[in-house]
């Protein structure tokens, strides 16, 4: 990081921090605080979903998804823009109806007080666990990259967003998105152009995309029907359907995004603009990777991509020597692999079939042996460093980008990441700070208290929530990747509170009791079902956790006839 680089990443943080705190300074109403007023564009709640949804985790974890296991995460978004669809057909009336804060109110006028703190004290347990890993994420990566101590990137993180949102509530989080949105996705696409044209003078994109394709990472779509796999069309647009229906449809970080809307019409095109943005955005992001990968295929990748622990690693007198080995033994294979690498572009540029075969089943043995000698090197870590992260595909784009990009570009880049960071965490903080008022304090400690008093609460709670993720993000260790750490804390809690919702709008006949004790035994069986998968005996019950979000949801609906039926009897 050159000067050029902390003044653009700097300069452009605290841009955005004072941007937020100045555009709702004098905010006096918990109606303001909670709801933005309720005059926020279409596109504006377009820009706050998709800044909410995109975390720094977006930025770290998905290019090295997609260098490590291709295109085929894609496939977990083909769902979205049905289950946006079907949020602004049924869910959004309702909400609007209702003139609720939170989405959880609702449950209490349908239901019974007791299912609605169920749905709340659930989604505070889901989203409070995940404002620790939306800040965890970013901090354990950039302290590396940049040299900081975890604790200091931590805190940073976590006092820049509490700041803001602090200060202004909703309508700062929906503000400020707005700039975020725009670093990150600016960013991102400079980065794209920049993989590219960092590539060989003599390989085109079309060399590149032929590279990719026959190295097997443009994999987007696969058809097959497997339960046990966690990315294919059938997990999208099912499990994924499910997840989605649940974050944007009961997850108060997103419901109070669209509650902040003018209209319903202003809400629901908010909601369609981020079902049709997102998948493309993905896509780019996720060949973005894709190309990273091509552009390894030309330049020596290092063997481990956290060159923090490499170096210790080198250093250390016991496995140094053989660490070193190892990598001499991968440097050598790659030499091999590039001049494959080249015997494949020149095959396609000829259109040779048989060569091609030849270079592309060469190529597979070589990745194969390059795989396994960086599994070996990811051992020898273990060994010389007892529980240090061995997982390195959350620090692979980054890395590319500190050893490849020019000056100011990677300050742009790390202010990207912590945009997103900020972006997320500022919805998270946002909605606990609301959900910890209206359906907590309000509803059943004090119910009398003066609106200045609920202000003042919801901003000490928004702190509380601010204060507890930054603890829990300093405790936190690293996910096979943080991506997917995300999706399946999601996809544990989520279906439950979605099935009670289900119930809710959907089966009248159904009262408070049945569902009450129904989505208490769902959450239990769904744990149970991801220890027995983590165990591999789960037997019949074998899926990957995509698949929760559909069999917790439908257990709910499914133990609430049953226990009617039995409490009718």
């Amino acid at each position: 990081m050159k000067e050029i680089d902390w003044i653009v990443l700097f300069g452009t943080l605290f841009f955005i921090v004072a941007y937020g705190i100045w555009k709702t300074r004098g905010e006096k109403s918990v109606e303001g605080y909670l709801r933005g007023g309720n005059d926020t564009k279409w596109w504006v709640i377009g820009l706050s979903i998709m800044a909410t949804q995109a975390s720094a985790i977006t930025f770290l974890s998905t290019p090295g998804q997609a260098y490590t296991d291709g295109m085929r995460f894609v496939q977990f978004y083909f769902g979205l823009p049905v289950a946006m669809i079907i949020i602004s057909i049924f869910f959004l009336p309702i909400y609007y109806k209702a003139k609720v804060y939170t989405a959880y109110e609702y449950l209490e006028g349908r239901f019974d007080l007791k299912t609605r703190l169920l749905a709340a004290s659930i989604f505070l347990i889901q989203r409070g666990l995940a404002a620790g890993i939306t800040i965890y994420a970013p901090s354990i990566i950039l302290s590396a990259l940049l040299g900081w101590p975890l604790q200091l990137t931590t805190i940073v993180i976590g006092l820049l967003v509490i700041l803001y949102t602090v200060s202004g509530g909703t309508k700062a989080v929906t503000q400020t998105q707005k700039q975020q949105m725009a670093v990150m996705m600016g960013g991102m696409v400079i980065a794209g152009i920049m993989v590219i044209t960092s590539l060989p003078g003599n390989v085109g994109f079309s060399d590149a995309l032929h590279v990719a394709g026959k190295m097997g990472k443009l994999n987007v779509v696969n058809f097959e029907f497997d339960p046990a796999d966690r990315y294919n069309f059938w997990s999208g647009m099912t499990g994924a359907v499910f997840l989605f229906l649940s974050y944007f449809g009961t997850d108060q970080s997103q419901v109070q995004r669209y509650l902040s809307g003018k209209t319903l019409k202003e809400s629901r095109m908010g909601l369609m603009m981020n079902g049709l943005l997102k998948v493309p955005m993905q896509f780019v992001i996720l060949f973005i990777g894709v190309m990273v990968f091509v552009y390894y295929q030309y330049n020596q990748p290092p063997i481990f991509f956290n060159e923090a622990i490499r170096a210790e690693v080198v250093e250390s007198e016991e496995f140094g020597g053989a660490f070193t080995s190892v990598e001499q033994e991968y440097t050598q294979l790659f030499e091999e692999k590039k001049q494959l690498v080249n015997d494949l572009t020149e095959a396609v540029a000829t259109k040779n079939e048989v060569l091609i075969e030849t270079a592309q089943h060469e190529l597979n043995r070589l990745q194969g042996a390059s795989d396994t000698l960086r599994n070996e090197a990811k051992k020898l870590i273990a060994q010389a460093l007892p529980g240090r992260e061995t997982n390195d595909k959350d620090y692979i784009f980054m890395n590319f980008v500190m050893n490849t990009m020019p000056v100011g570009l990677v300050g742009l880049l790390f202010a990207v990441i912590f945009s997103a960071a900020m972006s997320s965490t500022s919805s998270e903080l946002n909605a606990l700070g609301s959900t910890t008022t209206i359906d907590l304090y309000k509803r059943v400690v004090n119910k009398e208290a003066t609106d200045e008093k609920y202000l003042k609460n919801s901003k000490l709670f928004t702190l509380a929530w601010g204060v507890l993720a930054i603890i829990f993000a300093s405790t936190l260790n690293l996910f096979e990747n943080l991506i997917q750490a995300v999706n399946l804390i999601g996809s544990l809690f989520y279906p439950i509170v979605l099935g009670i919702f289900m119930v809710a709008f959907f089966f009248k006949s159904v009262k408070s009791n049945a569902v009450f004790y129904a989505a208490i035994i769902a959450q239990v069986v769904v744990i149970l079902v991801h220890y027995l998968n983590i165990e591999g005996k789960a037997g019949l019950l074998t899926m990957g956790f995509l698949w929760y979000n559909a069999f917790g949801c439908i257990l709910v609906v499914v133990l609430s006839f049953i226990i009617k039926a039995f409490h009718n009897r």
